[in-house]
């Protein structure tokens, strides 16, 4: 048990690099939210619902953060900062991370029964602050979602998300394989048609810029040359 958690600690060290040891990282509202969870859900398997919502609430108040106790958890979940909401049929994978003010939401069923209606996270998923993640989609394996992106959509493995609504960038398989990227987001938009086509783009406005310049020397020049006048006005 010990062993577990001192890895869970450590796997947290390892995205943020605010935390000076373990204890620190202990009281993260993250951390007691995952932690009070994993007690409500297993109260929830055995149907012992009014149990299950009341120890949810008591993180909620706690925290600010707030998982139905029906959610699935995997390994190392790491909740930077709270006020974020995930609902009961939510399921999350190995080693995601999500920033603050996050949503997984649920699609409201029109058939009355409620069934799968949250998303799933596939492993090693980045959800930057802000994004709202709804409805019975997958994310997956590797996957960014950046900040304040709205996604309704399958993500591919791999994609970063950005935008309302949001649209993949398509990252290259070199950059997602990287360890971590903090807030799901790289510095340098990795979009794969501006990599493709960025250079000739580039010299196309270069090409242009030098005509530009062109044409203001020629209406320079013109401008300067005295005009000759065929007579004068007495």
């Amino acid at each position: 048990m010990f062993t577990r958690l001192r890895a869970y600690l450590d796997s947290i060290r390892a995205r943020d690099p605010a935390p000076r040891s373990r204890w620190e990282v202990l009281i993260y509202p993250g951390v007691l939210a995952v932690g009070m969870h994993s007690i409500a859900h297993w109260l929830f398997q055995r149907r012992l619902f009014f149990l299950a919502r009341f120890v949810n609430h008591f993180s909620r108040f706690l925290t600010a953060i707030d998982i139905h106790p029906g959610a699935k958890i995997g390994k190392n979940f790491f909740i930077d900062h709270g006020f974020t909401v995930i609902g009961e049929t939510a399921e999350i994978g190995d080693n995601v991370t999500i920033y603050q003010c996050v949503t997984l939401g649920g699609t409201n069923p029109t058939n009355g029964i409620g069934g799968k209606r949250h998303p799933t996270l596939k492993d090693h998923v980045i959800i930057g602050s802000g994004a709202q993640i709804i409805g019975p989609i997958v994310i997956g394996d590797h996957a960014r979602v950046g900040a304040n992106a709205v996604v309704t959509d399958d993500v591919p493995e791999g994609a970063t998300m950005i935008g309302l609504k949001a649209r993949s960038t398509l990252v290259p398989a070199e950059e997602w394989l990287k360890d971590f990227i903090p807030y799901g987001t790289p510095c340098d938009e990795p979009c794969e048609e501006l990599i493709e086509t960025g250079p000739k783009r580039i010299a196309d406005l270069e090409e242009q810029l030098k005509s530009l310049r062109a044409d203001v020397d020629a209406m320079k020049s013109s401008s300067d040359t005295p005009i000759k006048r065929s007579g004068t006005i007495d």
